[in-house]
């Protein structure tokens, strides 16, 4: 079984969440780990599953203000947080936008602040919304890593992580003879449109709705 892990990392955090949920898939997958501005059509022809995660902006996925502010934040001369070379973008929202339909299975997960999602926001419920909108066949609920107010990972949540990916591996295996496909047949639709424009919704809009975090 092929399996793609897709993230978009601001600090770091998130990349390396995303190297863990690859350690547990490899239990059962050949596993390629991607960040998102080199994902092609390529990248996903063959796979069975894709695994997509980001930040968590203001209750939602980045834009590209967001990712802005984040860069801003770690240039300021006491900040010793490192930017991801792919730092501002384009990001998961914009990589939806641009997207075919694909007939793979699929999961999301975030990275977020350490609280009820109901404050903090979570970004893998429209990641997982916008796989579903594009085809793919979600196999699993939305799943959340944290982060301190610093900016770091909470401890033990990289080993959460690998265990997510194993346990994700194991229930995708199980069905794997009734897939059905050879591979996931994503075309781009058409000019890049940022999923979800012109939402002036308060989970995803403006800084009124809070920062959340920029991992």
């Amino acid at each position: 079984m092929r399996a793609v892990v897709v993230y978009e990392s601001m600090y770091g955090n998130t990349h390396l969440i995303a190297d863990a949920i690859g350690a547990g898939l490899r239990t059962a997958c050949d596993v390629r780990i991607v960040p998102v501005a080199q994902v092609s059509p390529a990248v996903l022809a063959q796979a069975d599953l894709v695994v997509v995660g980001g930040p968590t902006h203001i209750h939602g996925m980045s834009r590209a203000t967001t990712r802005k502010w984040a860069v801003e934040a770690a240039d300021k001369p006491a900040s010793d947080l490192k930017v991801e070379p792919d730092a501002l973008g384009p990001g998961l929202r914009e990589w939806f936008g641009s997207l075919g339909r694909c007939p793979a299975k699929a999961a999301a997960f975030d990275t977020r602040l350490h609280g009820p999602a109901r404050v903090t926001g979570q970004a893998s419920k429209r990641v997982s919304h916008l796989l579903r909108a594009h085809g793919f066949d979600v196999v699993a609920e939305p799943e959340s890593f944290l982060v301190t107010k610093q900016d770091r990972l909470e401890p033990q949540e990289t080993a959460r992580a690998r265990e997510w990916g194993t346990r994700l591996a194991a229930s995708v295996g199980q069905g794997q003879g009734a897939l059905g496909k050879t591979g996931c047949e994503c075309r781009p639709s058409g000019p890049a449109r940022a999923a979800g424009a012109g939402s002036t919704g308060s989970r995803e809009g403006g800084r009124g709705g809070g920062w959340g975090v920029l991992a």
